[in-house]
């Protein structure tokens, strides 16, 4: 892989792990309501639920979901079905408490999962596979490059969102500990998913 591919590599890798996205605002969520220790298995989740599904696509898994339509769009109502859930699920949070966490229930097993019905890491993998990895001649070295530029991506991406939620945490409980702030806040989160799972329906 030349520097000029690897560059490449690096500005998709920018754009869309750093964009927001169902993993993000997840991150975030967890991390102003249940602080930043709540929500670090999440954040450890994504890399790993994307690094498998990007080797699966590598694999040919990719290739077999684009010849079978009925397959992506299982996924793609999967996918949608559980980001309007977990939508309802941060809407009704209104406490800074870990006794609260319960009502999102997003762990590192379901971070993981959510990799697998999120069509935006789907396109991005297909996009790595197929750009990158598929058709040339050194396909496992490139692999060994691409596969952990893309998990620190993941990682640290999440990490970012993660950390500034937690940073909100004092913001959100506001002076009189009404919790109105952080209703609003995790409102505005819902309503990212619900957008999101929304453009899902229209990729």
């Amino acid at each position: 892989m030349n520097w000029q591919e690897f560059t490449a590599l690096l500005v998709l890798a920018t754009a869309m792990s750093f964009s927001p996205g169902p993993n993000t605002t997840l991150s975030t969520a967890l991390a102003a309501n249940h602080g930043l220790r709540r929500a670090m298995p999440f954040v450890c989740a994504v890399p790993v639920g994307w690094g498998v599904l990007l080797s699966l696509c590598a694999l040919g898994l990719g290739a077999l979901l684009l010849a079978v339509p009925l397959m992506a769009l299982a996924v793609k109502v999967i996918g949608v079905a559980y980001l309007l859930w977990l939508a309802s699920k941060i809407a009704r949070s209104r406490q800074l408490s870990e006794a609260d966490a319960e009502k999102m229930n997003v762990g590192f097993w379901q971070g993981a999962a959510l990799q697998f019905v999120n069509i935006k890491a789907w396109m991005l993998a297909l996009a790595i596979v197929s750009g990158w990895i598929v058709g040339r001649s050194d396909p496992a070295m490139r692999m060994a490059v691409v596969l952990p530029v893309m998990l620190a991506f993941a990682f640290v991406s999440n990490l970012a969102y993660a950390l500034a939620g937690s940073l909100l945490r004092e913001w959100l409980a506001g002076p009189d500990g009404t919790g109105r702030r952080l209703r609003g806040f995790n409102l505005v989160m819902a309503g990212v998913l619900v957008i999101t799972a929304i453009w899902m329906l229209f990729l």
